[in-house]
């Protein structure tokens, strides 16, 4: 049986937004925050646009998504997220109270996991899903940024 808003549709939404941020010249890096599988918030990098090192993704994501529910715990929500959070947006996410987080592309220099940042005991953690698809898009965004210098 299919299953319309799976992991890959909303990675997909993601992906979308990642798109942006490369159109606009920024990192591609995109986010949905998911509830009760109903997108509640999406965002892209905005760092250059806002010149804010905190702009990320996820940052934006947890601000919008906490909007949308009234309240700073994102409990019973999901974050799909093109890149690997970094240790400043695991940070936010720990204190989120994030359920589940999903990531398509690892990032093995800045990743939470290889500077060793813990997420929240509970949050559930899943990723791979459309990593090609979105290390594609990376990869692209600083080959075109290499040739412009």
């Amino acid at each position: 049986m299919l299953i319309p808003f799976d992991d890959h549709y909303f990675m997909k939404k993601a992906l979308q937004e990642a798109q942006q941020a490369f159109d606009k010249g920024e990192i591609p890096v995109g986010a949905v925050v998911t509830h009760n599988n109903q997108i509640i918030a999406k965002s892209h990098n905005l760092t250059e646009q806002l010149t804010d090192v905190t702009a990320h993704a996820e940052m934006q994501a947890i601000t919008a998504a906490a909007n949308h529910i009234g309240g700073k715990y994102l409990r019973g929500c999901t974050l799909y997220v093109t890149l690997e959070p970094c240790q400043m947006c695991a940070g936010a996410l720990y204190w989120s109270q994030l359920s589940r987080l999903v990531f398509a592309a690892p990032d093995e220099g800045r990743g939470y996991r290889t500077l060793g940042t813990q997420l929240h005991p509970k949050t559930k953690v899943d990723h791979g899903i459309l990593e090609e698809e979105a290390s594609r898009l990376l990869k692209a965004f600083f080959i075109q940024k290499r040739n412009m210098n």
